[in-house]
């Protein structure tokens, strides 16, 4: 048997060695621990700060269920009774409430086709020319180009013509439609415009119209009538506007008669305007030389061009049958105005 003496250096290097164990397991265990945590930490803390999304919802109040009505089918069916006859007094029907009531109207047996065609409407309604619309000695006119040719003769002088012509002039002017285009063409031997100045020499065979312009016209004398020297007037048209009406009846009331009477001079300016009359409201007071050929030359003319010509003859002038005439070709109306103002249709 073996005895072992420990020496106490040796007892107190053993305990300082097992101490230091002790203490460097504690250590090793407590890095170990702390290592796990970490690990774990990485590993679980991500999941715990995610934040879920918040759902957010939104509900409107629900509309308020509408409630039909459901008719209840009758079964039992009533017959109406028959219509009264169209001899009986007018009924008011009417299947539900209404705040008018429209009365049945009674029907004629034998209704008119001629609509249009009476007196009622007027002679000049409905014919096509447009929507202007005026009257010239009763001759009702609706077009959108409207020429006034009017004798200015010096033997509308008598017996009153003059005032009688001026003032129906006048109020046909100022019955004219807003924005109607319209001319005013005045002619006795020779043909001028509505406002221009005429020095006339019958006896020099020569005339001038001077426009408010200034420009000249001349006429001269050859043979038994007048022809333009050069190039001819044209007429303007004028635009039916307050102001310019006002000109224009002013012109009538103040401007001077001339002398000799040739109707056509007057027609010819109207049918060179441009663009052409719809029609023509031609007015004169006599017959004059060559008025037989002038109505068949000027109203083929006139009918070639579209242009229609209504006739008035002043005071019943001889010149009768060769108005008529010129009327008749162009479509137009032919009146007699009696030196009361009265106005007789022909045509």
């Amino acid at each position: 048997m073996s005895l072992h003496i420990q020496l106490p250096e040796t007892e107190a290097e053993i305990k300082r060695q097992r101490k230091i164990a002790t203490t460097m397991s504690v250590v090793i265990a407590l890095l170990s621990i702390t290592l796990a945590g970490v690990i774990l930490a990485f590993i679980i803390l991500p999941s715990l700060s995610q934040e879920s999304s918040t759902l957010v919802t939104y509900q409107t109040s629900m509309p308020e269920e509408e409630k039909v009505d459901q008719k209840r089918m009758d079964p039992h069916v009533q017959r109406k009774p028959s219509a009264p006859s169209s001899a009986m007094a007018k009924v008011v029907a009417s299947t539900a409430p209404s705040p008018v009531s429209v009365p049945i109207p009674t029907i004629t047996e034998s209704p008119s086709l001629n609509l249009g065609s009476d007196k009622d409407f007027g002679a000049g309604w409905g014919n096509g020319n447009g929507s202007g619309g005026t009257s010239f000695f009763g001759q009702s006119v609706r077009a959108e180009r409207i020429c006034y040719v009017i004798d200015f003769s010096s033997s509308m002088g008598s017996q009153g013509r003059a005032d009688l012509m001026r003032k129906e002039l006048s109020k046909s002017i100022g019955q004219l439609s807003h924005g109607t285009q319209y001319g005013i063409v005045f002619f006795s031997c020779i043909a001028w415009e509505a406002g221009d100045e005429v020095n006339l020499n019958r006896k020099g065979g020569n005339a001038t119209v001077k426009v408010p312009g200034g420009k000249k016209y001349r006429w001269t004398k050859a043979g038994g009538g007048w022809e333009p020297d050069g190039i001819g007037q044209r007429a303007r048209w004028l635009k039916a506007f307050p102001q310019q009406l006002s000109d224009s009846k002013h012109i009538v009331k103040k401007a001077p008669l001339s002398s000799g009477t040739s109707w056509d001079k007057g027609i010819e300016m109207a049918l060179g305007m441009r663009p052409t009359p719809q029609i023509i409201c031609f007015m004169t007071d006599g017959v004059a030389s060559g008025s037989d050929a002038w109505a068949r030359d000027l109203g083929n003319k006139a009918k070639s061009q579209g242009v229609q010509i209504n006739c008035i003859a002043l005071m019943e002038p001889r010149a009768h049958k060769d108005l008529d005439e010129l009327a008749k070709r162009t479509g137009g109306h032919f009146s007699i105005v009696d030196k009361n103002g009265k106005h007789k249709p022909v045509r």
